[in-house]
């Protein structure tokens, strides 16, 4: 890798830290400035290679700059598309729902109609939380242990993550937390814990508007609902008359494995939300989909000046024409996520269990090492080696790999073999214990 002394970096750095907030975070973790990304790989402005395993924490689950995304959007804007359109009729935006329509709602029998909040993720759930309330006149939402919903009140509200919680400078309410699978461990069922809460008048727990879950748990450590919990959960919401709205900002479009998250639990959830990879170039861009039969906005009601981004229109459009009119994509991501699935065992089965397990679904795996210091030090070894990757969970302590949908086998293996050099280095080359 490219050396360069403290001198040199400090002033490279300098308007960075001049005038850009503290608030700032990846940077601190990848300290190069990035001048250009393709596929798999961010580049330097020195010309070092970088391969990317954290994508936009799932932003661009097809890589960088994908040439048939970029052409559509450089012939669109080449053409004098519109760029911005609130939520007037336009081209794209026809385009775009058409081949949502056709392409991913239609195949599956989803009735839902589409709304376009503003275009980040925490929008979309804001929207999502805004309208099961309207709907059902109640205000109180079960969210669960773990949960990562966006930083903004309402979905902050949502989240559990204390740091990010603290940051708001009030109190949070109008949420219910409860336990997520496996909180407890593989002895305690949850979803009759919840059940169990809802049913009993003593309970303490108001009547919700609606229950907001994430089959994986990205931010919160990689941690998998079980098919048959998610299932039990949406039948509870049913029961007690609550709206079951599915987080799949970060697990969705082909993430593990199918477009939706929630394909494998046959679910059908009232609301969903989508952001990230929905444009598929990056683009900010959000989905809020609703049951048509629960669809009582009124005009204007819930809106956001940048709801009409044309370009994400066309971008999204291109990806689910080039990526999704066949179910090669979701067959590839199975292949490359059991190959991710076996790596990542093979490296924490090396040590002991109390200090690394392999975690996670399809494409969206890593390996817990039990410390947010030992997991940190992982990160910054891994990208002295010319991987970037980051850490997730409650501590931090989750080692995180959102490589690429598309990333090519020899790709694969060659970032997982820097992480596992990084972990053999920081952790030293244990054997298991139980062995």
């Amino acid at each position: 890798m490219t050396d360069q002394s403290a001198p040199d970096r400090e002033e490279e750095f300098a308007i960075f830290h001049n005038l850009e907030s503290e608030v700032r975070s990846y940077c601190r973790r990848f300290p190069v400035v990035f001048a250009t990304a393709r596929g798999a790989q961010l580049f330097a402005r020195d010309g070092t290679a970088y391969l990317d395993f954290l994508m936009g924490c799932s932003s661009l689950n097809y890589g960088h700059n994908p040439p048939e995304l970029k052409s559509a959007l450089a012939d669109y804007i080449a053409a004098d598309g519109i760029t911005h359109g609130l939520d007037l009729y336009s081209e794209a935006k026809e385009s775009f729902l058409r081949e949502f329509n056709e392409t991913i709602l239609g195949p599956r029998q989803l009735d839902y109609v589409i709304q376009f909040p503003g275009p980040t993720g925490a929008n979309a759930v804001e929207a999502a939380l805004k309208l099961a309330r309207k709907i059902t006149g109640r205000s109180n939402i079960i969210a669960f242990t773990n949960g990562f919903h966006g930083a903004t009140l309402g979905a902050l509200s949502c989240t559990g993550n204390r740091y990010h919680r603290a940051a708001a400078g009030q109190l949070l309410g109008g949420v219910t937390r409860l336990p997520y699978d496996g909180y407890f461990g593989p002895a305690v069922d949850t979803a009759d814990y919840l059940d169990r809460l809802l049913s009993d008048p003593s309970g303490g727990v108001d009547a919700p508007a609606a229950v907001i879950v994430e089959t994986v748990q990205g931010e919160g450590g990689l941690n998998v609902a079980g098919t048959e919990w998610l299932r039990k959960v949406a039948a509870i919401a049913q029961r007690h008359g609550a709206l079951l709205i599915v987080d799949d900002i970060q697990a969705g479009v082909g993430r593990t494995d199918a477009f939706f998250s929630f394909e494998a639990a046959g679910l059908r959830p009232d609301i969903v939300t989508m952001a990230k990879s929905i444009s598929g170039y990056g683009l900010p861009m959000a989905l809020v989909l609703v049951d048509r039969q629960l669809d009582k906005w009124e005009p204007g009601e819930h809106n956001g000046t940048f709801r009409g981004n044309c370009h994400a229109f066309v971008t999204a459009r291109a990806a689910l024409e080039h990526f999704w009119r066949t179910d090669s994509l979701a067959a590839s991501v199975m292949e490359k996520g059991n190959l991710l699935k076996s790596r990542l065992e093979q490296i924490a089965q090396k040590y002991d269990p109390n200090r690394a397990s392999a975690k996670g679904r399809g494409m969206m795996r890593g390996i817990d090492l039990k410390s947010g210091e030992v997991a940190g030090e992982v990160v910054r070894t891994a990208f002295q080696n010319g991987l970037i990757v980051e850490t997730s969970g409650p501590k931090d302590e989750v080692v995180k790999c959102l490589p690429p949908l598309i990333i090519g086998e020899g790709q694969l293996n060659q970032g997982l073999d820097i992480l596992q050099d990084a972990i053999d280095s920081v952790m030293g080359n244990a054997v298991n214990t139980a062995a």
